[in-house]
C-alpha cells in the first residue's frame, strides 16, 4: 500500500514525539509513521496538498492545512531533496535524502512558523537520523526504528495546550 505525504511531513515525521493538534490528530500521525517505519520499503508521494495526517486535523480549531507558508514549506523540503511534487520514492529513501539534504540548524529558516520547531523534536530526530547514517553506513537500517515504532515511541513534553501527550499519540 502507498502513502501520500505532505513535503514538510517528511521532517515532521523525524521529530514526532507523539504530540499533536489533538488526540485523535496524534494517533493517526503515530499509525501513520508506525505503518511507514514498520515496512520502510512502502512507496510514498510527495505532495504540497492535505495528506492522510492532515485528514485528521481538529475541525475546531483553525485550519492551516491550505495556508501559503504551510504549501511553501512542503515545496522548499521537496526541492531541498531534490524532488518534485508527486514523485514516489520508499520511506527508506526518503529519510536518507533528509538526512543528507538537511541540518539541524536549516529548521530555523524553514520551520520559523511551526508552533512545534521551539520544541526541538524535529532538530534531534533529524540529528539523530544523520548520526545514525553515518555510523550505520553499510546498512539498510531505519534510523531509530524499534519495535515500538522508534521515534514515536518517546514522549514528554507538552502539547499545544500544555498538557502532557499521552505515549504513541500524534504530534
Amino acid at each position: 500500500m502507498s502513502r501520500q505525504l505532505r513535503g514538510h511531513h517528511l521532517m515532521c515525521a523525524l521529530g514526532f514525539r507523539g504530540h499533536g493538534y489533538s488526540p485523535a490528530f496524534a494517533a493517526n500521525m503515530a499509525d501513520i509513521l508506525a505503518a511507514l517505519d514498520r515496512a520502510p520499503e512502502t512507496p510514498v508521494q510527495v505532495v504540497d496538498v492535505p495528506d492522510g495526517i492532515c485528514a485528521a486535523f481538529p475541525a475546531d480549531q483553525p485550519g492551516h492545512c491550505l495556508e501559503a507558508d504551510v504549501v511553501e514549506r512542503d515545496r522548499r523540503v521537496i526541492a531541498r531533496v531534490g524532488l518534485n511534487v508527486g514523485d514516489v520514492l520508499t520511506w527508506r529513501e526518503l529519510r536518507r535524502r533528509l538526512g543528507a539534504a538537511f541540518s539541524p540548524a536549516d529548521l530555523d529558516g524553514l520551520c520559523t512558523t511551526c508552533r512545534w520547531l521551539p520544541l526541538g523534536f524535529c532538530r534531534e530526530g533529524l540529528a539523530a537520523l544523520q548520526s545514525t547514517s553515518a555510523v550505520d553506513a553499510g546498512k539498510r537500517e531505519m534510523p531509530g526504528a524499534s519495535a515500538a515504532g522508534g521515534p514515536l515511541s518517546a514522549a514528554g513534553a507538552p502539547d499545544a495546550t500544555g498538557a502532557a501527550t499521552p505515549r504513541g499519540a500524534p504530534r
